[in-house]
Formats: C-alpha cells, sequence, structure tokens
C-alpha cells in the first residue's frame, strides 16, 4: 500500500468511529470499577480529554490545524459548547478550541460532531505529537516566500494517529511561520519552520529544533539553513523518532 493511501486510511470516517467506540468502552470500563482512573488517564489524554478538578467532568480539546476553520466547523464548536459543554469555548494559544465541564457520557457525541465536519481531538493531549501550528498570516502574509498552510496540513495529517507517535516520554510541538518574521514563533516549538526559497528558485524551509516553554524554557537551535520542501517530513518523523527512543 502506497502511504498515501495508509495515511488516508487511518483518518477515514469508518477508522475514527472505530476509535470512538474503543473510547466508549474504555470509558464505561471506568464508569464500572473494571479499571481505575490512572489506567484511563492516558488513553483518556490521547484522546483529547482532560479530567477537571471537579468530579465527573471532563475538558475537551480540539485541534485546529493550522487554525483554519470554515464556516460549518464554527456552528459545529459552537454546538458542542451549547449541547455538550456549559455554553463556552475557550481559544488556546496554540490555535486549539477548549470545552470545559464537559461530562464523560457525552464526550463520544461531541467527537462524532467533530469527526463529520472533519475536526478531531485526537492527540490534542498526552505525550504525542499536538497540533500543528501555523501563522495567521500565513497565505496573506506580504513577505512570505510562498504559503505554509498547506505544508503544515500534510505535517498535520501525516502525524495524526501515526503508530511513532503514541505514546512518547514527552508532548511534541511543531509551527510553521510565514516568513522571517518568525510569526508563529519556532524559537519556542520543538521544531519550527521558517519558508525559504533558494538561489534555484526551490522552495525549502529554515529548521529550528529544541526550543520549549516548560520549567526549563530553551531557545531553539537552528539545525537546517534550507531543507528542501519535499525532505520536511521525513526529517521530522527521524527527529521524532530519535527523540522517543533518547529524549
Amino acid at each position: 500500500m502506497l502511504q498515501t493511501e495508509t495515511i488516508d486510511a487511518r483518518h477515514t470516517r469508518e477508522a475514527i468511529e472505530q476509535e470512538i467506540r474503543v473510547f466508549e468502552e474504555r470509558a464505561g470500563q471506568l464508569v464500572r470499577g473494571e479499571i481505575t482512573d490512572d489506567q484511563f488517564r492516558p488513553f483518556r489524554l490521547k484522546h483529547g480529554t482532560y479530567g477537571q478538578r471537579q468530579p465527573g467532568f471532563q475538558m475537551l480539546r480540539v485541534k485546529i490545524p493550522s487554525g483554519i476553520l470554515d464556516a460549518n466547523q464554527l456552528r459545529v464548536l459552537a454546538d458542542i459548547g451549547d449541547n455538550c459543554a456549559n455554553g463556552r469555548g475557550h481559544l488556546t494559544t496554540r490555535q486549539n478550541v477548549q470545552f470545559h465541564f464537559v461530562k464523560l457520557e457525552n464526550v463520544p457525541a461531541a467527537m462524532r460532531l467533530l469527526a463529520d465536519c472533519g475536526l478531531t481531538t485526537r492527540e490534542a493531549c498526552g505525550n504525542t505529537v499536538r497540533n500543528v501550528t501555523a501563522s495567521p498570516t500565513a497565505g496573506i502574509d506580504p513577505k512570505e516566500p510562498f504559503d505554509v498552510s498547506p505544508y503544515a496540513q500534510a505535517t498535520f495529517e501525516f502525524f495524526l494517529r501515526n503508530p511513532i507517535c503514541q505514546e512518547m516520554g514527552r508532548k511534541f510541538k511543531i509551527s510553521f511561520s510565514s516568513s522571517d518574521d518568525d510569526t508563529a514563533f519556532s524559537y519556542i516549538h520543538d521544531i519550527g519552520l521558517i519558508p525559504k526559497i533558494n538561489e534555484n528558485g526551490e522552495r525549502g524551509f529554515k529548521l529550528l529544533l529544541g526550543g520549549g516553554l516548560g520549567a526549563q524554557p530553551i531557545l531553539a537551535s537552528i539545525v537546517e539553513e534550507f531543507l528542501p520542501q519535499d525532505q520536511i517530513i521525513p526529517y521530522i518523523e527521524s527527529i521524532i523518532r530519535v527523540f522517543d527512543r533518547y529524549g
């Protein structure tokens, strides 16, 4: 099977429905006392579901790759806020939408609504590749060499549900800036990419590695001044495999 077919197979509506049914089964096991909350925690986090201090409620995080939404997706998010949460949604700094006070039994219904409009909570939390963000000016930045949005989307789709990054030692964050102005804060991401065109007119990216804003903030280091566009996903995969094994 071609790799593009493998990626597409992971994201079919049928595959996602099976994923949601497994979530329902595991949640049922928790409610019946067949598994503990500690056993359920890493599973629910991988599905974008945080526990809250208030018993019985969850926080649900929805990934919005590149921060791009259409009108129908906005309506679905509003419906989830009204019908599954407390009437509110919260926008995060990394282009997610979060809903608080979601009852565990309502999470699968919200997941199905999201799946129907092309959104997901999958790997929005936990030790996974988190949402792939892009500059809010991508596509309209007068300084951009080219629009990075398709590259961010392809990266998002490649690593979503990818077996290599489901249970890493730590979360992993990727951003695409639109120009040298670093409009998506490459220096504070695990991987930051800045678009470039070389002297031959070929597209590529400057790649920064190892930034973060945790308990020990650190600025990313430049590891490639120009990485050809067709090498970015294999290069990122190599980094993630090394990070997972030794990081």
